[in-house]
């Protein structure tokens, strides 16, 4: 099993609407880097934490699981979606998606709280300049924020 971590803009698609739906395509990632992570990364069962961005508290909220594998994001086909994009084709999908299911929701644990864990100080999210939406968690680092979830 690996881990990760998925950010979304509460704005967009929060951890509320995941817990009412249970299971959601992950779609609209539109780097090339997020994307090869979910097309040959990431695997069923996979967990990661949910991060909600580009808010007043930016951090982790819940848990999620991958709940199926990497398919073509319908989105990059529909005119009126604002992920639409002109240049990927049906028989050739420049975009994908994995769909995950709601595990649990978590207190907030924030950005300025997870730069405090030396521990962390690797974790991706953390790098400076860092925007990726999707990023590997290593397995002491997930071990550790859970812990500090529980505490």
């Amino acid at each position: 099993m690996r881990y990760w971590l998925m950010k979304s803009e509460p704005s967009d698609y929060s951890i509320d609407d995941l817990a009412r739906d249970k299971t959601a395509p992950w779609y609209g990632v539109r780097n090339y880097q997020a994307r090869n992570f979910m097309r040959d990364d990431m695997r069923v069962g996979d967990r990661a934490f949910f991060y909600h961005s580009s808010c007043d508290e930016p951090g982790i909220v819940g848990i999620v699981e991958v709940a199926a594998p990497a398919h073509p994001d319908v989105t990059q086909f529909d005119r009126k979606s604002k992920y639409y994009d002109s240049a990927s084709a049906r028989d050739n999908p420049r975009w994908v998606n994995v769909d995950v299911r709601f595990m649990a929701k978590t207190r907030l644990v924030t950005l300025d709280e997870l730069r405090r864990h030396k521990a962390l100080a690797k974790m991706r999210v953390l790098q400076r300049g860092n925007r990726l939406s999707i990023t590997p968690v290593e397995p002491a680092e997930w071990k550790h924020i859970m812990g500090m979830i529980q505490d």
